[in-house]
């Protein structure tokens, strides 16, 4: 049985740019569709394609509580956010396919847990 690993996540537009907050139960598909330019709305808009941080959850609930609360935040506070776990904005994209132990990728390259 695949379980989906939900994730709050930020992607920016370049270093202290356009930032924007989700949520997924696809991280990686996400952060490809913000890549390629098929998600549609602000983050295409304005170019948001760098994932610059991300938090894992265990269900979509608190994924999405987490998710709101952020985006009420003021903007200097997501800031510190990002440089606390990301101070030099590298994009972490490629760091959601080195995996820990317990995890593996299905044919579509979504994240599984395993047994």
């Amino acid at each position: 049985m695949r379980e989906r690993l939900p994730a709050v996540y930020i992607v920016a537009s370049q270093r202290n740019g356009t930032i924007y907050t989700g949520v997924t139960s696809d991280l990686p598909g996400r952060i490809w569709k913000h890549k390629n330019g098929s998600y549609p709305g602000f983050s295409k808009r304005y170019g948001c394609t760098t994932l610059v941080w991300f938090e894992m959850h265990e269900t979509m609930e608190p994924a999405i509580q987490r998710e709101k609360r952020i985006k009420e935040w003021q903007r200097a506070w997501k800031l510190r956010l990002i440089e606390e776990a990301n101070p030099e904005w590298d994009d972490l994209y490629e760091s959601l396919f080195e995996l820990g132990p317990g995890l593996r990728r299905d044919d579509a390259g979504r994240i599984e847990v395993t047994e």
